[in-house]
């Protein structure tokens, strides 16, 4: 981004009475991460005026059927877009695992901030405190909306029983504390984390033990593609690890053409100037695994001058402050990792866990 850009951006922004229209959804989680987002973008830009507009989505009003069996894309995300579309805000606050790789023609994800620890976490009742999944009496009910959680989980714990939650963080920790359903439950830290609910976190499930999901910890803000004032505001949140490793994860899931109806899972890190990747993809019941690690180097010669053209989108991020020789490797990272596991066989055992699931 040219620095008279910059200029000509923070001129336009001061434009008197200019109010930036912020969606987001109503859950108290969701409003805690746009506040966090807009103090951002207030802390860069003083003069700005925002709003907040917080709507329902879907995925919050359907509460009696699994994530997975609903059947239709876009759960946390259909709303906030179609307010989008009709230019009744300028920006939505996601959270990435929410979006699918593939975005509706028109938008683009502007800003992928910087990531919360991604790792799911194990919240126990208050009966078991002490515990950890490993010790939990034979037969414990762990409830989770995850396939990819259940599937890890039930192959590396099978004295335990895994049965599905839905509702939002407050709900769920509810329905655990309350009742004697569940002996624990499955929660991404990161939400625990930001609700200020640490404390909660009984035992932090290691990469051997559960992946996590593509995006997760990450927060994204999705715009207009044609807003380039509003895409360049919004760049400057861009943390550039998080991008390269969410690009790398995202195109790993888009090529396996996986989403929430289908066990598919990650860990990614930058080490130096290495971007590793290990991806998965499990059966409904975990007995059936392909996973593999591969690595991509990060390093240009010619990195100070090489930023991506304005526009060009990898699976929905525009990032054109970051080299866009890494963003490429970070794609292919992806994509080749997945080619490999399809040549193992994963088309047929996600097909397979597709079908089983639309079938319960």
């Amino acid at each position: 981004m040219q620095n008279g850009s910059v200029e000509f951006l923070q001129e336009d922004l001061k434009m008197p009475g200019r109010v930036i229209r912020v969606g987001t959804r109503k859950s108290q989680l969701a409003r805690i991460q746009t506040d966090s987002v807009v103090e951002k973008l207030q802390a860069l830009y003083p003069d700005l005026q925002m709003e907040i507009v917080a709507m329902s989505t879907t995925g919050d009003k359907i509460l009696d059927t699994a994530l997975s069996k609903i059947g239709e894309k876009s759960l946390f995300t259909k709303e906030l877009e179609n307010a989008l579309e009709r230019n009744e805000v300028d920006l939505v606050v996601h959270s990435l695992k929410d979006l699918p790789t593939t975005l509706p023609v028109g938008f683009t994800i502007g800003a992928v901030l910087k990531r919360e620890n991604p790792q799911d976490a194990v919240v126990l009742h208050p009966k078991n405190t002490g515990k950890s999944l490993d010790s939990l009496p034979e037969k414990s009910v762990v409830g989770t909306s995850s396939l990819r959680r259940a599937a890890q989980l039930r192959k590396r714990f099978p004295h335990l029983t895994f049965k599905d939650i839905r509702g939002n963080l407050n709900t769920r920790l509810k329905k655990l504390d309350e009742k004697e359903d569940f002996s624990a439950i499955i929660l991404a830290a990161a939400g625990l984390q930001r609700m200020g609910w640490q404390e909660r976190i009984s035992q932090l499930l290691e990469p051997e033990d559960c992946l996590y999901a593509v995006g997760q910890g990450a927060l994204a803000v999705e715009v207009r593609a044609c807003d380039r004032d509003i895409l360049d505001m919004v760049a400057a949140m861009h943390d550039h690890e998080t991008v390269l490793r969410c690009i790398a994860e995202r195109a790993f899931m888009k090529r396996l053409e996986g989403g929430c109806s289908v066990p598919v899972a990650v860990h990614t890190q930058v080490k130096e100037t290495q971007l590793y990747l290990t991806g998965a993809v499990y059966s409904l019941d975990g007995s059936e695994c392909l996973k593999e690690t591969m690595q991509a180097n990060l390093e240009s010669p010619l990195q100070d001058q090489d930023v991506a053209s304005d526009g060009v989108q990898r699976v929905g991020i525009t990032a054109w402050t970051i080299p866009a020789s890494q963003q490429a490797a970070a794609e292919k990272l992806g994509v080749d990792l997945a080619d490999l596991l399809l040549s193992r066989g994963a088309k047929e055992i996600l097909t397979v866990a597709r079908q089983l699931n639309d079938a319960n």
